[in-house]
């Protein structure tokens, strides 16, 4: 599997993806993960990827352009692969869209981060919209480093026993009861 992650914060989309069980999977070639600068697919010198909102309001807007040329030169190679939007406003992420994802070659996930991304992002470039709660962070990444972790830990031989992700601590318990050290 391969998972592309457009952010204009890279190291903290792969801080917590480089680590444990998902570092050790990167590290042995059961998944590739790359984190990319929105700010690559800019063409102004100062790099710029928000503006002011069309008819005025708080804040910035993240515009389109970036995004658009990102996923175009991201699905270059594979242009079945699913965008996901990390949003406050999608659908509530569960461990069933883990496992239904978990299933795809190549997933791309787009970062929010101001007041939002151009609506024509999501009408355009987005196959679906995904939150991971009913609150907002200050950017997308760290929910896109959590639906990462999500998907990843399901991938065929990354858990020590492929067994172990279908026992899940939300789960009924396993044959037996819950889990317990011997005393």
């Amino acid at each position: 599997m391969k998972i592309d992650l457009v952010t204009i914060f890279p190291r903290l989309c792969l801080a917590p993806l480089s680590e444990s069980i998902v570092g050790r999977a990167r590290e042995n070639g059961l998944v590739e993960i790359a984190a990319h600068d929105l700010r690559d697919w800019t063409h102004d010198r100062h790099r710029q990827v928000d503006d002011v909102p069309y008819g005025g309001g708080p804040g910035m807007v993240m515009k389109p352009q970036p995004f658009f040329e990102a996923v175009r030169d991201l699905k270059r190679d594979s242009p079945g692969a699913r965008v996901l939007l990390m949003t406050p406003q999608g659908r509530p992420f569960r461990q069933a869209d883990a496992r239904r994802l978990s299933r795809e070659e190549h997933l791309i996930l787009l970062c929010g981060h101001y007041e939002g991304v151009d609506h024509r992002v999501v009408e355009a470039l987005a196959d679906e919209e995904i939150s991971i709660g009913d609150y907002v962070l200050t950017n997308g990444s760290l929910a896109a480093a959590v639906v990462t972790d999500a998907i990843v830990r399901l991938l065929p031989g990354v858990l020590g026993d492929d067994a172990s992700s279908e026992v899940e601590s939300f789960s009924e318990p396993a044959e037996g009861g819950p889990p317990l050290l011997e005393a």
